[in-house]
């Protein structure tokens, strides 16, 4: 249990690096943690005995010794992979540029309305006629886009609107095709998804596009790959093909295959607000629930069998044959990181009992996690680790508690009739569900900030007919394809039920992220609840657990406000919040050309108004209607509806009616408008109290004296954006939010106000674009900080450079949110960012890991 604890800690202490150390120090870990295990013990056994002969003691000298010892390996071998996968980097200097790329496609296509994405094994890679070194200069494993049209996505670089979609891409398949790369970045904001992280998990290193137009793509070959992605893909394709409900043709992909891509992005929604989101996707559950019946029937079939019983006990026979089945189905269903978390488990699990080791259950799981952590040692950062292991730990503990006939793994005396085994087993699956339920609740929370209340209700139908019913009808399916049919009727039939639970009102409980002491004793009380057998000790562990499910929430003090610029790709998001309101300004974009990819609403702002214990803006202020400021409008109004919509939006907008729908004042912004919250005043700036005609109009007559092309009766909206000031009733700080203001706005804003629209965080305007921020505008608001919410390497080349070198030359500090993530300022720390000038609320620097890429900041 030392060694154990010993390697959990050692990989963990390596994953809270900011950078890697030199090679040298890793080595040196791992030969002292080798020296100590293997040589180094016996001398510390002896002195333990001749420093003190009592036994405690000397086994405590031994543990420690070991524990330190294991951490030290696991550090120096975590830092050492580390290295090696960070070496498979994209050079600086081919960042954007056209490579010619020879490699296979190693699992299935991600089907998209506008192309497909796919993993790419690279093989060999041309620049400008000379050959890069793989890996050294181009990675491995990159993640390619065929897109057939441009792709409003704020961080892809879409394609050409000619070139053809990559619709003849599948698994498998090896190509020679041209591709423009760049760095495999991700968002970065306060408790939200690492996608950074996930790919470098992966041993993704760089992602982009294929660019058709200028290289025509060549088809290598059709089955040089593995034969396994090969056959999955055929198998995919005749499900899709027979059929005709894609949604539930998704459902049986993911099921059967692990294509969790397939699913529906809206049955995903309803999968996760009912707490079924781990049962529609090849997780911990499926593989052991594999087993486990495989294991059933080769244990039934070898005891036909008189000679095989001879030549090996029907129960060590089975249960070898049980964790090869589940690794070959692992392995069919794309071998993913869940999937093989649990084999390893299975793994370990069945060598500790064939080999005839009876330790205690919690010993068999820690031996399980170090093996997971020697394959995969950024294991430990991800959820489905934790709560993979907390399950069956909890399941164990449960069991053994209860003992008897309620027992989780069949201790006690066998029922005698079948309809006493019917009793037996129903009670057993509600146990366990219980047991997961109200264990898991707590680490759900850690993790997510969100549990389902419903989610019991939906698991007890949910599981046996995943489990039992729709799971093996998709792979039998592969034998006979009329059973995929009957399997997408169960699949509607299950997703109508799930959807009327996820309706209800309360079906989801969100809650702010607790401290790390609140976590921790959160943790120990669920832990308690599963495992007591008396209703006191219950009690005391369900208090353990309150600290947990309603922590306080940390706002700025009265007559102070704080600014979060999120980082959201392309486009803009702020949340202001003073001591007891919160405004959203402006909602993001929309991921992907048909919103297949989601928005900044439900990826970002969602998680993040939660994290931050906030039930619903009282003000969303839309500036304008470009779909970067406006995309995760109608997701954030669903789940969170705001008490009042500002906005500029013509009045035949949706969001007006989507707005009026969720009960929320709605109010067109205009210049003069003002309110106090909590001692922070928040005015509106622009536009004038004039009608969009007017504007419209005004507009048109600029743009023809800069010799617009702009069409007849058509205006920008960014004419029209409001320009929010927030600013400290009885102090000096201030904050200006200017949409996507261009020159004629900062001139009449200039005119207006000169001096007075000096401000200490200026979010710039048009995301920097060389329309904007002129220096007579600089002048006047003399930001202390300039942030620029733009996405890397986006194809509007924000910030330009014009723009990012007049800041530079008024002295102002600029952030961008690809170098920063997300972005925070509190107004307490005006003074002190004034006399240093060195703001500190980059997400980057604050939450530093080395798996997270750098890229140049203007």
């Amino acid at each position: 249990m030392a060694a154990g604890l010993g390697v959990l800690a050692g990989a963990a202490a390596q994953m809270q690096q900011a950078a890697l150390s030199d090679a040298r120090a890793y080595l040196v870990a791992v030969l002292v943690g080798a020296v100590g295990l293997l040589v180094g013990l016996w001398p510390v056994r002896a002195a333990a005995w001749i420093l003190q002969s009592e036994r405690h003691p000397k086994q405590l000298l031994i543990a420690t010794s070991m524990a330190a010892c294991a951490a030290a390996l696991a550090f120096g071998l975590t830092g050492w992979r580390a290295g090696e996968r960070l070496s498979e980097a994209l050079a600086p200097d081919l960042v954007g540029q056209d490579l010619i790329l020879t490699g296979c496609v190693t699992d299935l296509p991600q089907l998209r309305r506008d192309g497909r994405s796919f993993l790419f094994a690279v093989q060999s890679a041309e620049f400008a006629g000379q050959p890069m070194a793989v890996p050294s200069q181009v990675p491995s494993l990159i993640a390619l886009s065929w897109y057939d049209t441009p792709a409003a996505a704020g961080e892809e670089t879409p394609q050409d609107p000619d070139e053809p979609a990559g619709l003849g891409v599948q698994a498998g398949q090896c190509w020679r095709l041209s591709a423009r790369l760049k760095l495999a970045h991700g968002l970065v904001n306060p408790h939200g998804f690492d996608a950074e992280l996930w790919w470098f998990e992966q041993g993704v290193r760089a992602v982009g596009t294929v660019r058709a137009r200028r290289m025509a793509p060549v088809l290598l070959s059709d089955h040089a790959g593995s034969p396994v992605p090969r056959w999955r893909q055929a198998l995919r394709d005749a499900l899709f093909a027979h059929v005709p409900d894609a949604r539930s043709a998704g459902v049986l992909a993911a099921l059967s295959l692990g294509d969790q891509g397939a699913i529906n992005r809206d049955d995903w929604g309803v999968f996760r607000r009912t707490g079924v989101a781990h049962l529609v996707s090849i997780s911990g559950l499926h593989i052991t629930m594999f087993a486990w019946l495989a294991q059933g029937l080769l244990r039934r079939a070898w005891r036909r069998s008189e000679r095989l019983m001879l030549a090996w006990p029907a129960p060590q026979a089975a249960q070898v044959g049980g964790v090869l089945l589940a690794w070959g189905y692992a392995v069919f269903a794309g071998w993913g990181v869940p999937a093989q978390r649990t084999v390893i488990m299975l793994a370990v699990s069945a060598a500790l009992q064939l080999a005839g080791v009876l330790w205690p259950w919690p010993m068999v799981l820690g031996a399980a996690a170090v093996v997971v952590l020697l394959f995969d040692p950024w294991a430990c950062l991800q959820a489905g680790f934790w709560l993979s292991f907390m399950a069956v730990g909890l399941l164990m503990a449960s069991g053994s508690a209860g003992g008897g006939e309620a027992s989780s793994f069949g201790a006690g005396r066998a029922p005698s009739t079948w309809l006493s085994r019917l009793r037996a087993t129903a009670w057993g699956g509600v146990r366990a569900q219980l047991t997961a339920t109200f264990g898991l609740a707590p680490l759900t929370l850690v993790f997510f900030k969100q549990i389902s209340l419903v989610g019991l209700l939906a698991n007890l139908v949910a599981i046996p007919v995943v489990s039992f019913v729709i799971t093996p009808l998709a792979l039998l399916g592969a034998v006979w394809a009329p059973l995929w049919s009957l399997a997408a009727w169960v699949v509607q039939q299950l997703v109508a039920w799930l959807a009327w639970l996820s309706s209800w009102p309360w079906a989801t409980w969100n809650a702010p992220v607790a401290p790390l002491w609140a976590q921790t004793l959160g943790l120990l009380g669920a832990a308690l609840l599963v495992t007591a057998r008396r209703w006191p000790h219950r009690l005391a562990a369900a208090v353990l657990v309150l600290p947990l499910l309603c922590p306080t929430i940390d706002r700025p003090a009265p007559g102070h406000f704080e600014l979060l610029a999120a980082d959201i790709g392309q486009g803009t998001a702020v949340l202001v919040r003073t001591a007891t309101h919160s405004l959203v300004y402006d909602a993001g974009p929309i991921y992907g050309l048909h919103g297949e990819g989601g928005d900044a609403g439900s990826k970002v702002l969602l998680p993040l108004l939660h994290a931050r214990g906030e039930r619903a803006p009282d003000v969303l202020l839309l500036s304008h209607r470009d779909t970067d400021h406006v995309g995760g409008a109608a997701s954030l109004m669903r789940e969170l509806p705001p008490g009042e919509l500002i906005s500029s939006l013509e009045p035949s907008h949706p969001l007006w009616a989507a707005a009026r729908e969720a009960g929320a004042r709605t109010t067109r912004c205009a210049a003069g408008q003002s309110w106090v919250w909590d001692g922070v005043r928040f005015e509106v700036l622009q536009p004038p109290p004039a009608a969009p005609q007017e504007l419209a109009e005004q507009d048109e007559a600029l743009r023809a004296r800069r010799g617009g092309q702009r069409e007849a009766g058509r205006f920008r909206p960014n004419a029209l954006s409001c320009v929010l000031r927030v600013s400290e009733v009885n102090g000096p700080a201030r904050a200006l939010l200017t949409g996507d203001i261009e020159r004629e706005q900062e001139a009449a804003l200039v005119d207006a106000l000169g001096a007075d629209l000096r401000a200490n965080v200026l979010v710039v305007p048009h995301h920097g674009s060389k329309t904007s921020s002129t220096d007579a505008f600089i002048n006047a608001v003399h930001p202390q900080v300039a942030v620029i919410q733009a996405g890397y390497r986006n194809r509007y080349g924000h910030p330009a450079p014009v723009v990012a070198a007049r800041y530079h030359d008024h002295a102002v500090p600029l952030i961008d949110s690809p170098t920063c993530g997300a972005f925070t300022w509190a107004s307490e720390s005006a003074a002190a960012s004034s006399s240093s000038r060195r703001p500190a609320g980059c997400e980057r620097s604050r939450d530093a890991h080395y798996w997270r890429t750098s890229p140049p900041s203007p």
